[in-house]
């Protein structure tokens, strides 16, 4: 089975109604945190800042890093590849960081974005498990300074 690694960032926002978490739209259904793959011979921690650049124009500066939080979301999936379905193993790592700029420039790749509470986070993510797992890893890490 392939395998594939991305890295991204699981930005917040402090806002009056509470913090807020930052979901790209990639139409349909589909909204997640912004992320990539891992390009060769780059660090994890490299290519999360490269895409979250890409995809949503904030760069190092913009972005208070929590040390100590680094979780994962392990899943698989079905890719086309020359004319055959192959199930693909992917793991996405992710680290978290505040920023105080709320607004974003989204790459052509995504047709928007919004800030989310935990609980219209976690209703958004309703079809991806794995993305309200660490979603809620996160939180408690705010909360307790450590994920789950």
């Amino acid at each position: 089975m392939p395998k594939e690694i991305s890295a991204g960032i699981i930005i917040y926002h402090k806002t009056r109604e509470g913090i807020k978490f930052l979901l790209l739209y990639h139409g349909g259904s589909y909204w997640n945190f912004p992320k990539g793959k891992i390009e060769k011979e780059e660090k994890s921690f490299q290519a999360a800042l490269r895409e979250i650049r890409e995809e949503t124009g904030l760069g190092q500066g913009d972005l208070k890093f929590k040390s100590n939080f680094k979780v994962y979301e392990k899943f698989t999936f079905w890719r086309r590849i020359v004319n055959k379905n192959v199930k693909v193993f992917k793991i996405v790592i992710f680290y978290l960081a505040e920023t105080k700029n709320p607004i974003i420039k989204i790459s052509k790749e995504h047709n928007g974005y919004g800030w989310f509470t935990h609980r219209e986070a976690i209703k958004i993510l309703e079809k991806y498990k794995d993305s309200q797992k660490v979603l809620t890893q996160a939180c408690d890490f705010l909360r307790k300074g450590r994920p789950i």
